[in-house]
């Protein structure tokens, strides 16, 4: 939202879910919005979901009766039946080739809700909405909004307007970015940010691309930039076992950090250890999930990391979900 000759300019943005409640994303109890679309390709996503931004239709095939409802109702026949090799007769398929319209009409005729569509074009007044239900919540907690994804410096103008909004209403914001952005849009949505949780996936840019489709020199480059412009930020490195998790690859990273840590509003780094909450959903989209192994890391292998961290004057806490 944002004024224009005296006029308010609603703005919308493509997002796939809204959290309440989370713990792990900022101070406090929050709001956590996720935008859909995201310029990475992390082999151990867990919002899949969110890659894209476009419409998709998530199915869940071991809750479907195969009834065919939804093939007369799409607009652009996405839904069909194939005839199995194992003659349990004909099974219902989503055609990916074809761009869901988010027409909803497969959802609302599926009585066994195995058909949910992903993304909802939100104004800026709709996600206030929800926001403003747990404004009591976020007083007592010292908690706010956080915007998520997917990425949300993807929809750079909502994203600032969003934030701005909260923050004429006292809220406290926050924004999990892998930094991968134009930095004239970070500074941007800076201005209404309390707090950036940054991601530094991997220190070697050869490793980060291998690892999520683009380079890292842009990501480490708007860290640097963020910090030394005067906003709070707090690091965020994903550990998964044998990707990136090696003393030496802790240790190039912490030394990177050094030249931070001088700026007070450098507020030190979140562990977030490996997880298969979303391993699920990648079925349900027909995308495969590219790790095949158990990347979780050990408690002591975590309390190592961490020795590693503190061991060069930084502050360093293990989140785990």
């Amino acid at each position: 939202m944002s004024a224009e000759n005296g006029r308010i300019l609603e703005r919308k943005a493509r997002i796939f879910n809204v959290q309440k409640y989370s713990i792990y994303d900022g101070p406090g109890v929050r709001t956590l919005i996720f935008f859909k679309g995201c310029p990475l390709r992390c082999k151990w996503c867990s919002n899949p979901e969110g890659l894209e931004r476009k419409y998709q239709v998530m199915f869940k095939e071991d809750l479907c009766i195969h009834c065919g409802n939804c093939i007369p109702v799409c607009p652009v026949q996405l839904h069909y039946f194939l005839d199995e090799e194992d003659g349990e007769g004909p099974r219902h398929k989503v055609n990916r080739s074809i761009d869901c319209l988010g027409c909803r009409k497969c959802e609302s005729v599926c009585s066994r809700k195995a058909l949910s569509i992903v993304g909802s074009d939100k104004t800026i007044s709709e996600v206030l909405e929800i926001i403003q239900q747990d404004m009591l919540f976020y007083l007592n907690s010292g908690g706010g909004v956080t915007l998520g994804g997917g990425e949300a410096t993807a929809q750079p103008e909502f994203a600032t307007n969003l934030l701005m909004e909260c923050k004429r209403m006292g809220i406290h914001t926050a924004i999990e970015t892998s930094g991968y952005a134009k930095l004239d849009s970070l500074l941007m949505i800076a201005q209404f940010t309390d707090l950036f949780l940054y991601d530094i996936k991997h220190i070697d840019s050869d490793r980060h691309y291998e690892l999520t489709g683009v380079r890292n020199e842009l990501i480490l480059y708007n860290l640097t930039e963020l910090i030394r412009r005067g906003f709070n930020v707090k690091v965020r490195m994903p550990l998964l076992r044998g990707l990136n998790d090696s003393e030496d690859v802790i240790r190039r990273t912490m030394e990177f950090l050094q030249n931070l840590k001088r700026y007070k509003n450098f507020q030190g780094v979140d562990l977030l250890p490996y997880h298969k909450l979303g391993i699920n959903k990648y079925k349900q989209l027909d995308m495969k999930y590219a790790i095949t192994e158990d990347l979780s890391l050990k408690e002591e292998e975590l309390a190592k990391i961490e020795k590693i961290i503190k061991g060069y004057g930084l502050q360093v806490e293990v989140i785990r979900h």
